[in-house]
């Protein structure tokens, strides 16, 4: 017993030491009060901009290229030539309601789906 008493009074003598470099911490007042309805509405305000921004930018411009696709695969009729997505070229011999038939060289002919499509040659362009 006698030899933990000088450890334990040097324990407390350093606690009590590291006390003075402590500061006490304080309530502070709030910042806001829910009655302020400006300063909120002022928050929300770059949000907002960002998303009008991020529409015009983004979805916008993508929503127009995905309504001209699907008018141009509506408008594919039998004797076009195309372009797929995999890189074939050829020309549409038969259509259906989900695919189509191109031929891509003499006597070889593919189906492929018609949301594969991605282009609409000119024709006379594939020889």
């Amino acid at each position: 017993m006698v030899g933990l008493r000088p450890t334990i009074q040097s324990f407390v003598f350093r606690s009590r030491s590291l006390t003075v470099f402590i500061s006490n911490a304080f309530a502070q007042a709030p910042a806001a009060t829910a009655a302020d309805g400006g300063s909120s509405l002022m928050s929300m305000l770059p949000l907002v901009l960002m998303f009008v921004v991020l529409y015009f930018i983004m979805i916008r411009p993508q929503q127009k290229r995905a309504k001209e696709h699907k008018a141009m695969i509506d408008a594919i009729g039998k004797g076009d030539e195309i372009v797929t997505s995999g890189g074939l070229l050829g020309k549409v011999t038969k259509i259906g309601d989900n695919y189509l038939s191109i031929e891509i060289a003499n006597g070889v002919e593919a189906q492929c789906q018609r949301g594969s499509v991605i282009q609409v040659l000119p024709k006379g362009t594939i020889k």
